[in-house]
């Protein structure tokens, strides 16, 4: 008989990988007890950056969902985690080192066992500190490898970093195959090589499905020494998630391997609980592609828990590419030409981009220009005309070392820009904040919470959490949940817009402003024309003049609040969208003349 191995559910993790939004507390309590009877979980993943970020768009506390989630495993013995960024800790940008501090106090005591610590980069500057930032808080460590394939991301160079991990103080090394293009034997020679070295070092494999490698880089992992597996279960397997337990417990048994036994009475349970909260609500954001496994990925190396955000920007810009060719009197693409366009443009650009593992933010800021690549060959601009501030930043090394090096033309291109290279630690261009947040909260008389849950909170999503406090959020969800549900109803005809009609015509501005250029939304989300959400007047710029580089509006979505930079300079003319308005990517906002 050889090893015993044992299982970890994915259950956040299969909810992102399909769609935009997770359950709600009231549902993850029906669930909980349920996955405890499956009885063949030691681990289930319980909360991460989007789980926490989705709770607030709801409206809902997170801190609540988090306790009341991971309770019924506490009980159980079962170990929970949850996934952090780094430096980024539960965002999508860098955060202070106070707030990362006094994170893993507040998950500990909410309940989450071990936090699995990764770095898109990985870049050891942005994950030692979380090691000793999680110890400190009674934390169990689990340092991350993010695992992708290129010539720099070799067996040597993944075991080389585990080394400077576990030396740093990481109790447990996590494979994280996020997009499941990671080569099997490659996958099981870097956990050979970790266990050579460390051999008392847990180890724990997750793979994602897209490409179809992860069956066959799980058993390479069994073979060579791996002690936890990640999986999902159905209705939520497979596709871009994650493997069927019923699987991969089978062919381990069949290998010979230790491992637990499904109640299968509980998982037809978990089953049907899952469905009926698709059914519920959903699945009205659930793109029926992210169902579906494709090969395509192996090239592009796209992961699977962006695939539901990715097909939404593509609905989003879709209809603005196709504006585009029309006026350029080429002909429009369907939504699958687009989605090869993207893969490929990935493809192409990653290696002059440095190579960056594609995960979070990573893998957003490499799509986002590639969108914006394809966007521009639509109009006749070269490559790389619009690169949106994170992307820079990523470029510049503002927020770690990238693996490889830049293209020439990447690097003329920030000179041309006046834009510096940062060489220093990335957590030195963000200074500590939790005072800041105190101050307000005693001056808003709001509590910090149980554990400083709700200081941490606030300081983690300052934005996200406002709208919550005052409803905005609720009201947002409840607005879209009503218009989803609308489309889902509607009859089915030959072609309908993917977003909106606008409410000009381009004709009449060009007629009237030939030279007028459009300015588009860089990203999905609310416009905001004044920095204040409750400032509900139309956009004040009409008519006036704006230089080139300078900031049109922002757009607050759930990772924040971005910038829009204009392109040019010029007056401003046909603006038509309103303060507070919601609008798709590639959506034009204005035209300035």
């Amino acid at each position: 008989m050889r090893k015993e191995i044992k299982f970890s559910l994915l259950y956040r993790d299969m909810w992102q990988s399909s769609g935009k939004y997770q359950p709600r507390v009231d549902q993850l309590q029906q669930i909980a007890p349920v996955i405890v009877d499956m009885g063949c979980y030691a681990r289930v993943e319980t909360n991460g950056g989007a789980f926490e970020q989705v709770s607030l768009l709801y409206g809902e506390n997170p801190n609540k969902a988090v306790r009341t989630f991971t309770e019924p495993f506490n009980k159980a013995g079962i170990q929970t985690h949850m996934l952090d960024r780094g430096l980024n800790g539960l965002r999508m940008n860098p955060v202070p080192a106070d707030v990362r501090q006094l994170m893993y106090r507040v998950k500990k005591a909410q309940g989450v066992d071990i936090t699995r610590i990764f770095d898109g980069l990985n870049d050891p500057r942005n994950i030692i500190p979380s090691i000793q930032y999680a110890k400190a808080g009674g934390m169990i460590p689990q340092a991350s490898l993010c695992i992708t394939y290129s010539p720099v991301h070799t067996v040597d160079y993944y075991v080389a970093l585990a080394d400077k991990l576990i030396e740093a103080g990481a109790e447990e090394i996590c494979l994280k195959d996020m997009a499941g293009i990671g080569r099997p034997y490659s996958n099981g020679q870097i956990i050979k090589g970790i266990k050579d070295r460390h051999p008392n070092i847990t180890i724990q494999y997750h793979g994602h499905s897209g490409p179809g490698f992860s069956v066959a880089s799980m058993l390479e992992a069994a073979n060579n020494g791996v002690d936890y597996i990640d999986v999902a279960m159905e209705p939520l397997s497979w596709g871009m998630v994650h493997p069927d337990v019923i699987t991969i417990q089978a062919m381990l048994k069949d290998a010979g391997f230790v491992v637990p036994e499904i109640n299968m009475e509980a998982y037809m349970e978990a089953r049907r609980l899952t469905q009926s909260f698709m059914d519920d609500f959903l699945g009205y954001f659930i793109d029926p592609s992210n169902k579906i496994m494709t090969s395509l990925l192996v090239g592009c190396g796209l992961p699977g828990g962006m695939m539901g955000s990715m097909m939404a920007d593509l609905k989003g810009m879709h209809n603005a590419i196709n504006l585009a060719l029309t006026q350029k009197e080429k002909q429009e693409v369907s939504l699958n030409n687009l989605v090869i366009q993207l893969f490929n443009e990935v493809e192409a650009i990653w290696p002059m981009l440095g190579y960056p593992p594609l995960v979070t933010p990573f893998s957003q800021y490499v799509k986002n220009i590639a969108l914006m690549n394809i966007f521009a060959a639509a109009k006749d601009e070269p490559r790389f005309s619009m690169i949106d501030k994170d992307s820079w930043n990523m470029i510049l090394g503002k927020m770690g070392k990238l693996p490889g090096a830049l293209a020439p033309e990447i690097v003329e291109l920030a000179k041309a820009n006046n834009l510096e290279f940062y060489e220093g630690n990335p957590q030195d261009s963000f200074p500590n904040e939790l005072e800041r947040f105190r101050a307000e909260m005693r001056e808003n008389g709001w509590d910090e919470g149980q554990d400083k849950e709700e200081l941490f909170e606030f300081a983690m999503h300052e934005r996200q959490y406002r709208d919550m406090i005052s409803g905005a959020a609720k009201n947002r969800f409840n607005l879209e949940l009503e218009q989803a549900k609308e489309k889902n109803l509607a009859p089915i005809i030959k072609k309908r817009p993917v977003i909106d009609i606008p409410m000009f015509s381009f004709e009449e501005i060009t007629k009237e402003y030939p030279f007028a250029k459009p300015i588009h939304a860089p990203g999905k989300g609310q416009v905001l024309w004044q920095y204040d959400i409750n400032d509900a007047s139309t956009a004040p710029f009409e008519g006036s003049t704006i230089d080139k580089g300078n900031n049109l509006c922002y757009i607050q979505n759930q990772y924040g609040i971005e910038p829009v930079v204009t392109g040019y300079g010029g007056t401003i003319v046909g603006t038509y969208i309103k303060q507070g308005d919601h609008v798709e990517k590639g959506q034009i906002l204005a035209f300035i003349n």
